[in-house]
């Protein structure tokens, strides 16, 4: 039983995207589980900027899977160009929904936040920046914001934020850059209060 479920993933493995949704669509478990793991990174990357703005962390991650899972099982090839670029709206929709929402509450953290550009921070990362319409603070404010944040932070730590948004755990980023999981921890917490600080003076 183990083996044959060990010959289906492989099989499975090597299929595109798009054959995977199809199989997906037909309540085939496994596919769409290759699909979830296939973009888990992305998910990741694109809740990452809003958690270092004040959101929780694991609560965005899981709102962005909402938005994949439904991507998985909503795609139509005939009317979608590729599974990424529909996941990938699907994701961002379902982010912004939330960020949307909790804009509406004063009690919660996420008020503030803001997609962040990672290459304002001259950072190499593929995260993608949301529409402009999606900014819930103004445009030139964030500009702003980030580029006195980019002042404030180390050599170090603008490696690990382009890291960090690239979707990578704190252990990946850990072995990349050959410091301990703990140190890349650190800076991250660090980054984010030098964020929360800048939020603040621009709200004022």
């Amino acid at each position: 039983m183990l083996n044959n479920n060990w010959e289906d993933d492989t099989r499975l493995g090597g299929l595109t995207d798009e054959q995977l949704c199809v199989l997906a669509s037909d309540s085939d478990r496994q596919a769409e589980e290759i699909l979830v793991a296939r973009y888990h990174r992305l998910v990741r990357s694109y809740a990452r900027p809003y958690f270092l703005a004040g959101g929780d962390n694991e609560d965005l991650l899981q709102e962005g899977m909402f938005g994949l899972i439904k991507a998985i099982r909503e795609y139509d090839a005939e009317r979608e160009a590729s599974f990424r670029t529909f996941a990938e709206t699907c994701i961002r929709r379902r982010l912004y929904s939330v960020l949307k929402a909790a804009n509406s509450s004063k009690h919660t953290p996420l008020n503030q936040s803001i997609p962040l550009n990672p290459s304002l921070f001259d950072a190499s990362s593929s995260f993608a920046q949301v529409d402009p319409e999606d900014l819930l603070i103004d445009r030139e404010k964030a500009a702003a914001m980030l580029e006195e944040v980019r002042k404030q932070l180390s050599d170090f730590e603008v490696k690990i934020l382009g890291y960090y948004l690239d979707g990578l755990t704190c252990r990946e980023i850990a072995d990349t850059v050959g410091r301990p999981p703990k140190s890349v921890d650190n800076a991250i917490q660090r980054i984010r209060r030098k964020v929360a600080r800048q939020l603040g003076d621009i709200s004022k």
